[in-house]
């Protein structure tokens, strides 16, 4: 290890700017994480505005190209091992062959790569714009088909079917074949005799949203790399040439597919299945753009198109447009040579997913970033729920179908269908005795659940993959669809854009996979609607695929505090020694960050001051929101331009903001008008839109000179006032994603700790889970495991609550982190409770803002703190007038 890293601080990482030593320290220990590979993992927190993401893509890639110039050293190492016996001019003659060989592949390939990027570059010199086929020229008639028979199931299934095999990828048993012949997808066969490099590492970079990926993809168009071929195979004139990264981006067909018929359809399950469709042989209306024989050679340059070009999604979609060939399919011609592949969440997190694509996770490394989100990823990617209104709706499609298809259903159609109905008919008639359950939540006993209408014995397993190989979801949703549309079922189902019965084969899946780590749920929508969910309590077993397979992985995010659950619930049976955790400080001087925590209305020694503890229990006492309008109303006056206020709950925030709106005895003003004349008053409010709250907010603080789309004009004109103020809430629309940079954000503000509600059901559940499962691993390393120790059970309360609590503080650091965005940001951080000032909680806080708090706040009080602001925010303003 010790190698590893004095080696590290001797790398050039191609920054393509001077990097802080923050960022130096972030890609060092990424280099080491990948570089001692065997399943290593890296847990890193690098504060937003510290060029995270940058610092990925120099770390990894230089990981990578010394990785790949010491593979390409190797194999000439061995090549002349296995000639050791024989004369030295028969060695010299063989390795020169060799180097011979792949230094012309390199050169082919790059120059192939080159020229494409020349043509591209000089189109985008004169201005050109990309030519975009219009939906007409390639637009089948959207006019439903005349021949109803296109929705009438099978008769029988395909080879793979009947023999039972798992075709997860949704890909016809033709298309599948055809892949196998490209060498594409999960049938990838030998790579072509022109390319290079189809078994070499690779980097699977992750996040949460397509945006974060397109900014991403933005990033990796900054620096440049040395070539990946060594300089004794190029010789000394080449040391210095670089070579362009080969970067590829993966979706949906939701979000690639160019058939029209296909993509117009509402939801991604009924995508897959027309798409599916769509490749049978017997299909009347084969699609057009699935690559075949006829379109080989456009689906190679639909290929080198996407290596040469550094492309986001949109890229393929047009480059697919362009060239006539289905970018979903031809993108996995460029998998092979691609280094750096980006694709979201749901795509990496589930295996079958990744079968689907074709992806490899087998000595490769797995970069994941926005990894705060991972473990609410995970579960959210295996979560599922139905509705009773949904289960009506499905009931009544399946009758509409039956009434016109009845009689053509043979055999194992007339059976399942028949089947699908039972299941339907099972868990309506459980949810609809649910309304009248006294609680209007709940844990659901899987047994109680297929116990109804006998669903319990049915081939559940059978049944899915009937639903999934038939497409019957599709094909009668598809109909009634079609019949809603014609008029031709005048008591036909009004039927929205959600797939009902697509919906019902996701909870069906759920449901014949639960384990001991998931729960089904019921909560009441209406007093007419309850709705089961189903819910993975722990990420591990679902995570462990991807832990156990790749070389590394890196789990990156700007606020990654505490380390504790993902060492605890993602790797609980990775050794110690293969964990690395690093967190970064910031790129700001420490003289840009006050951090204050107010405990109390006054000094901690002075018996007429109010204690803050926005505790449930505590958190409705009216004199305390009162002294907490009073500590605003002062902040409003000492900092200039934006301050943010984050609250525990929008339930929380109403009343708060209806107590400042009462008028005391004897004033004529609430102070809610108070403040109102200080700055600018905005809230977020739920299910309200917060693209039209930041407009206003931003328009009050930046003034006229903003130029805002929407042209809002400044709402609360009135003397005196400076700046606004945004009463937001911890977990939502603004405490992630929004940058209240600069003017925007000169104070945040958190008020109390915003644990979850752990009467609820679910977090019920998971504290149940994590106790038996911590009990569980303690006895069983324990020398009597058949009687838990009181310290076990103890220790087993505690992982809980630290769990519990880690939920909690991870929502405190995401709404931290929206204030300083930049190296010459500079901010005022406040926390509203007296519970900030213990010792367990001021660990949980990221490692750079404990380093700004200042030291005994909490036993202070108001009256110091405003001088703490005032004395900061002068200094600033004399730092920018000097």
């Amino acid at each position: 290890m010790d190698e590893i890293t004095d080696g590290v601080g001797k790398i050039d990482f191609h920054h393509p700017y001077t990097p802080y030593d923050v960022q130096e320290e972030f890609m060092s220990t990424v280099y080491e994480v990948l570089e001692q590979g065997e399943g290593q993992v890296g847990i890193l927190e690098s504060p937003t505005g510290t060029g995270k993401s940058l610092s990925l893509i120099c770390a990894a890639l230089t990981w990578l190209r010394n990785h790949k110039r010491s593979k390409f050293e190797s194999s000439i190492a061995e090549a002349a091992k296995e000639f050791k016996d024989e004369p030295d001019w028969i060695i010299n003659q063989m390795l020169k062959r060799k180097r011979g060989e792949m230094l012309k592949q390199w050169e082919e390939r790059e120059a192939r790569l080159k020229k494409i990027r020349a043509k591209e570059k000089q189109l985008e010199e004169r201005g050109a714009k990309r030519r975009r086929l219009e939906d007409g020229g390639i637009r089948k008639s959207d006019k439903a088909t005349d021949d109803e028979d296109e929705w009438l199931l099978d008769e029988g299934q395909d080879d793979d079917a009947s023999q039972g095999n798992d075709n997860s990828s949704g890909y016809s048993k033709e298309t599948r074949a055809l892949m196998g012949k490209l060498g594409m997808g999960t049938l990838q066969a030998k790579e072509e005799e022109d390319d290079i490099g189809g078994n070499e590492v690779k980097i699977y970079y992750t996040s949460r949203t397509h945006s974060q990926l397109t900014q991403f993809i933005s990033e990796l168009r900054r620096p440049t790399f040395p070539a990946s071929l060594p300089g004794s195979l190029k010789g000394d004139d080449h040391d210095s040439e670089s070579e362009d990264i080969k970067h590829l981006p993966l979706s949906s067909r939701q979000r690639l597919c160019i058939n029209p018929s296909v993509s117009r359809l509402s939801s991604l399950a009924a995508i897959n299945d027309r798409c599916s469709e769509l490749q049978q042989s017997k299909s009347k209306d084969r699609c057009q753009f699935v690559p075949n024989a006829d379109n080989l050679n456009l689906t190679h340059q639909f290929r080198d198109n996407a290596l040469a070009t550094l492309p986001d999604i949109e890229d393929l979609f047009e480059l697919g447009k362009k060239l006539h060939v289905c970018p979903y399919y031809a993108s996995r011609t460029a998998v092979p040579g691609a280094e750096i592949i980006t694709l979201p969440y749901p795509l990496l997190l589930q295996k079958t997913a990744r079968d689907a694509l074709g992806i490899k996770l087998e000595g490769n490394v797995v970069i994941i970033d926005e990894a705060h989100n991972i473990m609410d990823a995970v579960a959210n990617v295996y979560a599922s729920e139905v509705s009773l209104s949904e289960l009506k709706r499905a009931r009544q499609m399946l009758g509409v179908y039956v009434k016109k298809f009845g009689k053509k259903l043979k055999g194992e159609n007339r059976v399942m269908v028949g089947q699908v109905a039972r299941v339907v008919d099972g868990l309506r008639d459980w949810l609809e005795n649910a309304l009248a359950l006294k609680n209007e939540q709940g844990i659901v006993d899987p047994n109680s659940l297929l116990r109804s209408k006998g669903i319990d014995q049915i081939n559940m397993y059978k049944l899915i993959q009937y639903i999934q190989d038939s497409k019957l979801a599709y094909k009668i949703e598809g109909y009634v669809v079609q019949a809603e549309s014609q008029g031709t079922e005048n008591n036909s189902v009004k039927v929205s854009s959600t797939p009902v019965l697509h919906t019902l084969l996701s909870f069906l899946v759920s449901l014949n996979n639960l384990s001991s780590e998931g729960r089904i749920f019921y909560h009441k929508v209406s007093q007419s609607d309850v709705k089961l969910s189903y819910l993975l309590l722990s990420p591990t077993h679902a995570f462990s695929s991807v832990a156990s397979s790749a070389r590394a992985v890196i789990l990156a995010g700007g606020t990654m505090s505490p380390f504790e659950d993902y060492t605890a619930h993602l790797f609980p049976d990775l050794a110690k020694a293969k964990i690395t955790t690093l967190s970064c400080g910031h790129v700001i001087p420490t003289s840009n960050l006050c951090v204050w925590t107010l405990a109390s209305s006054g000094p901690k020694q002075d018996a007429r001051s109010t204690e803050f503890e926005f505790s449930f229990q505590k958190r409705s006492d009216k004199s305390m929101i009162r002294d907490l309008g009073i500590a605003i109303l002062n902040i409003c006056t000492a900092v200039p331009d934006g301050v943010v206020v984050f609250f525990p709950s929008y339930g929380y925030l109403d009343e708060v903001v209806a107590t400042w709106n009462e008028t005391s005895a004897g004033q004529t003003q609430s102070l809610w008008d108070k403040l109102q004349t200080k700055k600018a008053a905005f809230r977020e409010t739920k299910g309200g839109s917060s693209d039209e709250v930041l407009e206003q907010y931003t328009h009050a603080i930046l003034g006229d000179g903003y130029e805002a789309e929407s042209n809002t004009k400044k709402r609360h004109p009135a003397s005196g006032r400076s700046g606004a103020l945004l009463l937001s809430v911890v977990g939502g629309k603004m405490s992630e994603g929004i940058n209240f940079s600069d003017r925007l954000g000169r104070c945040v503000v958190v008020i109390g700790l915003p644990y979850p509600n752990i009467h609820s059901p679910d977090w019920k559940a998971r504290i149940e889970y994590i106790e038996s499962t911590t009990l569980a691993r303690l006895k069983a390393i324990s020398k009597n495991p058949s009687v838990p120790r009181t310290e076990d059970i103890a220790a087993s309360k505690q992982a809980a609550r630290d769990f519990y609590e880690n939920a909690c503080m991870r929502a405190v650091n995401q709404s931290i982190g929206r204030a300083i965005r930049h190296r010459n940001d500079y901010a005022a951080i406040i926390l509203v409770d007296r519970r900030f000032g213990t010792d367990r909680i001021k660990g949980k806080l990221p490692g750079w803002i404990r380093g700004g708090l200042v030291e005994g706040s909490e036993r202070a009080g108001l009256g110091q703190m405003m001088g703490k602001l005032t004395g900061f925010f002068r200094g600033k303003k004399n730092e920018i007038l000097a």
